[in-house]
């Protein structure tokens, strides 16, 4: 059913006076009830610096108890602070999301600490920290922690899908946690940019990390592949020992969109403007440059009212949608059909088609920006779940390209899903900053025959540009790249654990299916610091290579590394990238079961540029 829908003038003057209406004095004395009092929700909390420090920190505590383990739960939350200082420590669970509402990260200080733990893993992994978004504000860690941190040192201990974006740290930031008996708990990161850390990061055992137009005092260690975009006092660029691959300036970026509030207590949404070439935060000479949208240009999305007529007749009167925290089950596509239309998502919901259809279809216009939001697949098959552009599509968007930010697309894990393809990317210029695309290896629905997919990502528009795609799990070809111009700047994936029998798992003849496909017919291509693992859990799979590409001068590949990281007897991944390179399998000393190497071009090895 259509929600009535008053007309935008009335409509405005409603969402003015919920937000700015004097709270009564029965919910004054509750200052929980307070923060959690406005148009975005019961699961957003909006926090004021006058607020007691204790009532803060209590509703974050009770919020981590339900959140801390809830890896596939339907629970969602946002814990928003309004520009002033904070004496606070608490901790973050799964979909649980921390951001500042200032201008820039410095106008919410922190005193205390934010904390990401893994004490939830038996042996302090953090191999699921997923699903958690921390952005625009400043910490000072002056808390001590106990056996989590130190004054001086903020742990975020996260893995894929846990975005820290717009981020000042005046002391240390570890990216792990510590197991029970003294060991260092592993991680399988992730994902920092835009950000600003005064001491040193220490990743420790971070297989992979990706960090963009951002700055430190110094950065620790590598493990597998540490990429680095645009930052500023970067390591060495000494591939592969250290794994770092250095690329001094990010082509093109706009920096994700984000919740502020002004001086009077009107909320509004900031969009960056657009950057090329860029080098270092953008916050770190003055305030980003960019323009404010009122948020009476919103569709403020509720869980518990929106569906799919409702969001797409706010769409087609030219709104904006910001999904508020939950889970929307949708029984047709969101169209996005206008230029610059932004779908936001506010404590990382979920979008769930539910009868056979993608959750989200743009059309081939400028400048979308879709961000924080996770795609689930549904009972019912789709053919994509995000589509972008229609098949074939052709206009050229370079002035003002598409956006995706902290982007999941996953196929099982709460419940068991369906789908042929996770993103399709038919429209050139696409930017994708941050996107992880899941079949899910645990969790509710998983199986071969549950949670089907075939692959996890295809382009097929012409300049498409990814920093940070995490594609794993897929039955066929995680990621099939047709178009020409293609750009990707750290690649992390895993192949499918559970391929039923090597006879059954072939790509016509050949043994197995790459996880990076480049079409034959592509002429132009390039990426940095290539990650591609393989655990083949229950039968001796083999993959004939990790990365299929044409033998074009114009295809390029830097930084390129295999893992074999458990599995059968006889599971092995034969070759790095085409014919070439050496295999990984079940070896010992363990240090042999990576492979590695530093350059490709042409359809063979190159010499380092």
């Amino acid at each position: 059913m259509m929600l009535n829908r008053p007309r935008s003038t009335l409509r405005a003057l409603a969402v003015l006076a919920v937000l700015y209406a004097a709270i009564p004095a029965a919910v004054a004395a509750d200052p929980a009830a307070a923060a959690n009092g406005t148009i975005l929700g019961p699961n957003v909390y909006v926090f004021d610096a006058g607020m007691p420090a204790a009532e803060i920190g209590r509703v974050a505590s009770e919020i981590f108890k339900k959140m801390e383990a809830n890896q596939f739960g339907p629970e969602r939350f946002a814990l928003l602070f309004k520009p002033g200082k904070y004496d606070l420590a608490f901790k973050v669970g799964f979909y649980t999301h921390v951001a500042g509402l200032g201008r820039s990260p410095d106008d919410v200080q922190i005193n205390g600490n934010v904390t990401v733990n893994a004490k939830w893993d038996p042996n302090g992994h953090a191999l699921n920290n997923f699903w958690r978004t921390l952005e625009n504000f400043a910490v000072t860690p002056t808390a001590n922690v106990p056996y989590e941190t130190i004054p001086g040192v903020t742990r975020i201990a996260i893995s894929q899908a846990a975005p820290l974006r717009r981020l000042h740290v005046k002391g240390e930031l570890q990216l792990f946690d510590w197991g029970p008996k003294g060991n260092v708990g592993y991680a399988s990161g992730g994902f920092l940019a835009d950000s600003i850390v005064d001491g040193k990061v220490v990743p420790a055992s971070q297989q992979q990390w990706l960090s963009r137009n951002s700055t430190w005092g110094g950065w620790q260690n590598a493990v597998w592949n540490m990429v680095f975009v645009g930052c500023t006092n970067e390591p060495a660029g000494t591939f592969p020992n250290p794994a770092y691959t250095v690329v001094e300036r990010t082509p093109v970026i706009r920096e994700k969109p984000y919740l502020i509030v002004d001086a009077s207590g009107r909320f509004g949404v900031f969009v960056p403007a657009l950057q090329r070439n860029a080098r270092g935060p953008s916050w770190a000479s003055g305030v980003t440059p960019g323009e404010s949208i009122p948020l009476d240009r919103f569709h403020v999305a509720r869980p518990e009212s929106a569906n799919a007529d409702g969001i797409n007749a706010a769409l087609a009167e030219g709104k904006h949608v910001l999904f508020t925290p939950g889970v929307y089950k949708l029984d047709d596509t969101l169209r996005v059909t206008r230029p610059k239309t932004i779908l936001l998502g506010l404590g990382v919901p979920s979008l769930m088609p539910t009868s056979g259809r993608p959750a989200i279809a743009v059309a081939d216009v400028d400048g979308v920006t879709i961000a924080g939001l996770i795609v689930d697949a549904g009972p019912a098959s789709s053919p994509t779940l995000v589509e972008l552009g229609p098949p074939g599509a052709r206009a050229d968007h370079a002035a003002n390209p598409t956006f995706l930010y902290d982007l999941t697309v996953r196929t099982g894990g709460p419940a068991p899903g369906r789908n042929d393809v996770g993103l399709a990317i038919n429209s050139r210029h696409v930017v994708a900053d941050q996107v992880w695309i899941w079949r899910a290896d645990h969790g509710k629905g998983v199986g071969w025959d549950v949670n089907p997919t075939h692959n996890g990502l295809v382009v097929n528009g012409d300049d498409v540009t990814i920093y940070g795609l995490f594609n794993e799990h897929h039955e066929r070809y995680q990621t099939v790249w047709n178009g020409e111009g293609g750009r990707v700047y750290m690649y992390q994936s895993e192949m499918p654990y559970d391929v039923p029998d090597p006879s059954s798992w072939m790509s016509g003849t050949t043994p197995g299916f790459a996880s990076y496909k480049v079409a034959d017919t592509v002429a132009r291509h390039e990426a940095w610091g290539i990650g591609v693992y393989c655990y083949f859990r229950d039968v001796p799979a083999k993959a004939h290579s990790a990365i299929e590409v044409p033998s074009a001068p114009g295809v390029k590949l830097h930084h390129l590394t295999t893992i074999w990281l458990d599995g059968r007897a006889g599971s092995e991944i034969t070759h790095i990238v085409n014919e070439i390179g050496g295999g990984v399998r079940a070896s010992s000393p363990p240090e042999a079961q990576r492979q590695t190497l530093a350059e490709f071009a042409g359809g063979r090895p190159a010499s380092s540029p």
